[in-house]
């Protein structure tokens, strides 16, 4: 698959860095960052590169050349093969695509240079083949939503809404960003819309182009548009701060341990009373409160690198008092308010089942045994598969038995919390979920 990067911003943001070089080239631990993305695509396979150029972009064409000069860093071969585009104006963050398009032959990746990251491609490629799109988002949470543009999918993953930052968005909101990575078939370049229009009203003279409004929000509602949520690690480092931010994360590990081809280490977490404050089976929103230092707790999971995963049972959906679209809202509510304190939550898995009938109003088929209900391990082993989680390395955290039972049941590590006196095998008991973060994730 041919990979196309898109290096032709100027960085005006983070110039207080290095205003003499473009951004892609602003080094991390002795290395252009733009290098990082490269050895990361080559390392799996992908060695076809198009990097589109514009600002003091010769430095990184005499930098990079045409992929097979050697590394000043590494001493290495690049190991790739590069052609450029040089933008003489500016055109956008997409407007070169449409002066390549002839290159494009088929589904290409598009990635953008002004980010570290590190990610399984191959689980990218593959999710976008299953689902048959013309795009594919990478997508992942972040610690601000509340001033970052939002996707929002159905439970397929097909893209029905892109908000813009200046959008109006929903009171509460999946916590859902498009990190900046995609898997593009040019047969977008050619749909009648916006762009292709505006080229023709302009005589085929060179355009700015804006690649999220101009090409990629109206294929939102379209079912020809999919997000593949992904915990990666993908950061754009276009500010002083958030090039710190990446920095120490590099030096620390957690770029390249948090591709999904490593084991990852995940706190897993009971919702209600460990989450929220426990109000018996919760039907009603505005009955969800946070528990104190929870976003707190959370936030310091996110910097430590481990995965922050809820599995609840919510048996309220057997029993039909609760709507799978209501749960949902709930849920939505839930990462609203972490994302306004800065945290975030890799993944929710809830277990709609209850063994026992005779309710008004229940779900007959929804009503019996199941695999995944606490104190069965089945949501714990089913996010372990989904992102490659190492269970001993791991901690279910609750407020009760069947969460300690899962824990065990799944081979983690436990802690119960409120529950001095009680004892159900649980590797620790600990007063609350920031005193547990504190005393016992490093």
């Amino acid at each position: 698959m041919k990979v196309v990067i898109m290096a032709g911003g100027k960085g005006t943001r983070i110039s207080s860095v290095a205003n003499n070089i473009p951004k892609p080239m602003i080094k991390i631990e002795g290395k252009p960052v733009l290098e990082y993305e490269i050895e990361c695509l080559r390392d799996q396979g992908f060695t076809d590169i198009i990097i589109t150029v514009s600002h003091l972009g010769n430095l990184i064409i005499n930098y990079f050349g045409d992929g097979s000069a050697i590394s000043p860093v590494t001493k290495k071969p690049f190991g790739v093969h590069i052609e450029y585009y040089y933008e003489r104006e500016p055109l956008g963050n997409a407007g070169a695509l449409f002066k390549i398009k002839d290159k494009l032959d088929s589904d290409f990746l598009l990635l953008n240079a002004d980010a570290l990251f590190n990610v399984d491609f191959q689980r990218f490629v593959e999710f976008h083949k299953k689902h048959s799109g013309l795009v594919t988002l990478f997508t992942h949470p972040n610690s601000h939503p509340y001033d970052s543009g939002l996707i929002i999918a159905d439970e397929n993953g097909a893209v029905e809404q892109w908000l813009s930052k200046e959008d109006v968005r929903p009171k509460y909101y999946k916590n859902r960003v498009n990190a900046g990575l995609h898997i593009i078939n040019p047969k977008i370049l050619e749909m009648p819309g916006a762009c292709l229009k505006y080229f023709n009203e302009n005589n085929g003279k060179d355009i700015k182009v804006d690649l999220d409004r101009q090409i990629l929000k109206p294929l939102a509602g379209t079912g020809k548009m999919f997000c593949y949520d992904s915990p990666e690690y993908v950061k754009d480092m276009g500010t002083p701060e958030r090039y710190q931010a990446v920095c120490k994360d590099f030096k620390e590990g957690r770029v390249f341990g948090k591709n999904l081809k490593n084991k990852q280490k995940a706190i897993f977490l009971d919702r209600d009373g460990t989450i929220n404050k426990y109000v018996g089976f919760l039907r009603n929103i505005d009955d969800f409160v946070l528990l104190d230092g929870v976003p707190e707790a959370i936030r310091m999971i996110n910097e430590k690198g481990y995965l922050a995963i809820v599995v609840t049972n919510q048996p309220v959906i057997a029993r039909g008092e609760v709507s799978v679209d209501e749960l949902i809202e709930i849920h939505n509510k839930m990462e609203t308010l972490l994302g306004q304190k800065g945290a975030y939550l890799d993944a929710i898995y809830y277990c709609p089942h209850h063994p026992h009938k005779g309710y008004e109003g229940e779900i007959l088929e929804l009503k019996r045994n199941c695999n995944c209900r606490k104190p069965k391990p089945g949501m714990l082993l089913s996010a372990a598969k989904d992102f490659n989680i190492d269970l001993s390395q791991s901690w279910m955290v609750g407020d009760g038995e069947n969460d300690i039972k899962a824990g065990i049941n799944a081979g983690c590590k436990t802690a119960l919390l409120n529950a001095e006196n009680m004892f159900y095998g649980q590797s620790v008991t600990v007063p609350t979920l920031l005193s547990f973060v504190e005393h016992y994730v490093d």
